[in-house]
């Protein structure tokens, strides 16, 4: 069986992109991750000589390899890299993850921030979820906390820039599912361009033009170690389905998902064009958003809402 050397430099491969052509053996392979991120930093103006750059970092693999690829970036930047762990309050399963992030962090010497649900919300997220009366899925109530807890941690380091492991199946994936809820506004939020609803924090997603696929095989080949072990509630929002559909185009269509993420792309530019004149202050916590009372306050108060009930008939 002949085995088909690397595009670059003829070492045997270990890795072909369809959607390419291209052969990659393990160092070309390694190198063109990092290249890519840099390309992707470059190209949106992601980060500035000397910047605070607070990394969400969960213990998964792609969060694990943002760190890695960063610390290698930034080493000549004159950056100075941190790291946000969120600990939602989910039994048996967030332990690993905090002890991998903190065993990576103190092996790249990276100062690390923990927060929690429970101390920032007063609830976990398991006591978010146990009420049976709950309208809402796992994903819509943990997703807005998540993003707020991050951001809160950001600004106690008095970080820059909060840099988030989102990968382009990860960006395909939220905006056909903010496409298919209706949720018109937070189409804008996939624009790089764009600060969100916080403009003294930027967002960045380094990795936005990478595949999932390729993120999992750097962190094999680099011997990362994170957590396997999938959120327990993962199945109870549709981005399952929706990743299912894109991966069985990508499959048959090598190269689909970048031109479907270009379409988008233009989308959410348009989106943010038409959406920013609407931001105003949340009524409640002076946070910035696109209704009188942001989604934060809004999933709180569904959550001990839901809570109050579900006390009251035990």
């Amino acid at each position: 069986m002949h085995i088909k050397s690397c595009s670059f430099c003829n070492e045997k491969a270990v890795y072909r992109r369809k959607y390419s052509g291209e052969s990659l053996c393990t160092e070309c392979f390694k190198n063109s991750i990092v290249e890519k991120t840099k390309k992707t930093i470059s190209k949106y103006k992601m980060l500035k000589y000397g910047e605070k750059i607070a990394v969400g970092l969960s213990g998964g693999k792609d969060s694990s390899a943002l760190l890695n690829v960063l610390n290698q970036i930034t080493k000549s930047h004159g950056s100075k890299l941190y790291a946000i762990t969120v600990d939602e309050g989910i039994e048996g399963y967030r332990d690993e993850s905090k002890f991998l992030a903190e065993k990576m962090c103190k092996s790249m010497n990276v100062p690390q921030i923990v927060v929690s649900y429970d101390e920032l919300f007063d609830f976990t997220l398991d006591e978010a979820l146990k009420p049976d009366n709950r309208k809402s899925s796992s994903c819509s109530i943990c997703g807005p906390l998540r993003r707020r807890a991050i951001d809160l941690a950001a600004q106690k380091m008095n970080a820059d820039v909060i840099a988030t492991a989102h990968n382009l199946d990860d960006s395909l994936q939220t905006f056909f599912m903010n496409l298919f809820n209706n949720d018109l506004p937070r189409l804008s939020w996939l624009n790089p361009l764009s600060s969100g609803f916080k403009a003294d924090i930027r967002r960045i997603k380094p990795f936005m033009d990478i595949y999932e696929e390729e993120i999992a095989y750097y962190t094999y080949l680099m011997k990362i170690d994170f957590q396997i072990e999938d959120c327990p509630y993962q199945d109870e929002s549709i981005r399952s389905e929706v990743k299912e559909f894109l991966n069985n185009l990508e499959r048959l269509h090598p190269g689909i998902k970048y031109s479907t993420f270009s379409s988008a792309m233009k989308i959410a530019q348009k989106s943010s064009e038409l959406t920013k004149k609407d931001r105003i202050k949340c009524k409640k916590c002076g946070q910035l958003s696109s209704q009188p009372l942001c989604s934060v306050c809004k999933t709180i108060n569904i959550v001990n809402d839901s809570m109050e009930i579900y006390a009251s008939d035990q």
